[in-house]
């Protein structure tokens, strides 16, 4: 331990003197938002605290880029991309407020559900697998979404710390480009939709255009499931804390995990990419099973997260990243 902690404060021979990758990829994501808000100024609802909100992050990543300046070692690099991971959760429901100014598009995505499947699976899932210990091991699943970039993150920092940057960058680059495709693309998926224009409407194959109906409303269904089960108070308490109507297509949640897991077995140890398989399996179904997402959803996740990591880990390589 004692050891650990002397590598954790021991000064760098080659400090970095600029911004990480992390924090220029957080830049340019803020850039495209500020555009994007300058385009629909007007349409914003809370524009001075979405402002307010980006200077603060300006201000925050400047303090600890001069702490590093300070005291460059491990444990002030790690703060500067711990912190950019810990925005994301700030980040998420700002798409919200930035996706709304366009037309809802879940009446597409519905009508392809159905002519791909001939009915809802995120309907049709949760009844035909009813039992409360299938319902919690789909919450589990859910659940362990934030443990996974926690546990990987951290991996790579204690036990493949050449690589540590890299891996980082792939994550949050990964995430601001999910958030590029939900600004622009405003699908709220089943919970918030199937809420919105009824349970007979989709039923019987209705699907209604909602509009702007999600600028003035956030409610959605209760998560289906075993209510009294432990992972699913956790699920749903999570949703009623921060989940807006936003960000269903592609789902980020089955990308990023999907993205996790390729760089648990970049690592080249087997025993953590196992680990995280079943959780990455159940993550997949359980997006539909809460109706979270769309199946079509879950499946353009897996695809996208697959094609972000290879494309990001070339594109590190390119930049100098080990």
């Amino acid at each position: 331990m004692i050891k650990f902690i002397k590598k954790l404060f021991l000064l760098e021979k080659k400090p970095s003197k600029g911004l990480l990758a992390a924090e220029w990829i957080m830049l340019a994501y803020m850039l495209f938002t500020i555009v994007f808000m300058a385009l629909n100024y007007s349409k914003l609802t809370h524009p001075g605290e979405m402002i307010w909100g980006r200077g603060c992050i300006l201000v925050i990543t400047a303090v600890l880029w001069g702490l590093y300046r300070i005291l460059p070692c491990r444990l002030t690099r790690f703060l500067r991309i711990a912190i950019q991971l810990a925005f994301l959760g700030w980040w998420y429901p700002d798409t919200y407020e930035l996706n709304r100014v366009l037309p809802n598009l879940d009446h597409v995505f519905a009508q392809w559900e159905q002519s791909i499947f001939g009915l809802q699976p995120a309907l049709v899932f949760h009844q035909t697998f009813s039992s409360p210990v299938f319902s919690e091991m789909m919450d589990m699943g859910y659940a362990s979404y934030y443990p996974m970039i926690l546990l990987v993150t951290l991996f790579y920092f204690l036990f493949r710390y050449n690589e540590f940057e890299k891996a980082a960058f792939v994550i949050l680059t990964s995430f601001f480009i999910f958030y590029v495709i939900f600004v622009l693309v405003p699908v709220t998926g089943p919970t918030f939709y199937f809420k919105a224009v009824g349970i007979d409407n989709i039923v019987n194959g209705v699907f209604p255009n909602v509009n702007d109906y999600f600028n003035t409303h956030q409610e959605c269904l209760p998560s289906p499931g075993h209510h009294d089960g432990l992972f699913y108070k956790m699920v749903e308490g999570a949703k009623q804390a921060g989940e807006r109507p936003t960000a269903a297509f592609p789902s980020s949640h089955v990308g990023i995990t999907t993205v996790l897991v390729l760089l648990a077995w970049h690592t080249g140890n087997r025993k953590f990419f196992w680990l995280l398989v079943p959780f990455f399996t159940l993550m997949f179904f359980a997006t539909v099973y809460i109706q979270a997402h769309y199946a079509i959803d879950a499946i353009a996740g897996l695809f996208t997260g697959a094609l972000l990591y290879y494309t990001l880990m070339a594109t590190g390589k390119r930049m100098g990243m080990k």
